[in-house]
């Protein structure tokens, strides 16, 4: 969450991930969900927006050169500051997620789109996209350039029922760990297995129902990237590694031959 990040930190940070993993490392920056680091780092709610907007134009000014000359209002002004090491990529990936403002802020800066769905109808996102695009074509940038992510829960299992069989109870446990929901409250199996149907947040079943469902999303965002996260809380590693396994085996040659096929 870059609002109680220091920008200088994060670049070291991911600059080094990427020169270890040779140029593979992003950055994925966001107001975040969550807001316990605020107090954490003293950082008050009020100035939410602002510190965002600063963190970001001055992570973008480390990314762009080596030694940076900045001030602000929540740190420390940097004086022809040297920020070491510099990754491999360059520039180095930033995508940006959350807010309708977010995207807006997105699509202004010229920079990549990551949008994270957690729960509800998929198609109440539309309008971020929208409203993305709206103001790249403002700014003017290169339409070429323009990058949109999809980033949802997910597990690929041999069928659908298989697939919330394993992931209900570790949903449970996490909704009653981070979000403190008492048992009133979390959903039943029936209203999570709803979450499977082509329009609910929630990529699951078998690798054919996978990828229809990130088909179904790339037609209606027209996102050309897809991220997955396929364990939360207490998900076995033997299910979470069968679950990859079958994503790139077979989810991923299903949806490339679609495409393939669709540009034909």
């Amino acid at each position: 969450m870059l609002s109680s990040a220091d920008p200088v930190k994060l670049f070291q940070d991911f600059s080094t991930l990427d020169l270890v993993s040779s140029g593979r490392a992003e950055i994925m920056v966001g107001r975040g969900a969550f807001t316990e680091s605020f107090s954490l780092f003293g950082v008050e709610m009020a100035d939410y927006d602002d510190l965002f907007d600063e963190k970001l134009a001055l992570l973008l000014k480390i990314r762009a050169a080596e030694r940076v000359t900045w001030s602000g209002r929540f740190r420390a002004p940097l004086r022809n500051q040297p920020v070491y090491p510099r990754p491999v990529q360059d520039p180095l990936p930033v995508w940006v997620g959350g807010t309708p403002r977010s995207a807006a802020r997105a699509g202004a800066a010229g920079l990549p789109l990551a949008i994270g769905i957690i729960a509800g109808d998929v198609r109440r996102f539309a309008p971020l996209i929208d409203l993305y695009r709206q103001s790249w074509d403002r700014a003017g940038h290169v339409t070429t350039d323009r990058h949109i992510g999809i980033n949802s829960h997910g597990f690929v299992a041999d069928s659908a029922e298989n697939a919330v069989e394993a992931t209900y109870p570790a949903f449970v446990a996490a909704l009653r760990s981070l979000m403190r929901l008492p048992a009133s409250q979390v959903p039943t199996k029936h209203q999570y297995a709803l979450e499977l149907e082509p329009s609910g947040a929630f990529v699951a079943g078998s690798p054919e129902q996978v990828a229809e469902k990130i088909l179904f999303q790339q037609q209606l965002f027209g996102n050309d990237r897809f991220l997955m996260q396929m364990s939360v809380d207490t998900m076995p590693h033997a299910e979470v590694l069968r679950s990859i396994e079958l994503f790139g085996t077979k989810v991923a040659p299903l949806v490339r031959a679609r495409a393939r096929a669709e540009a034909s």
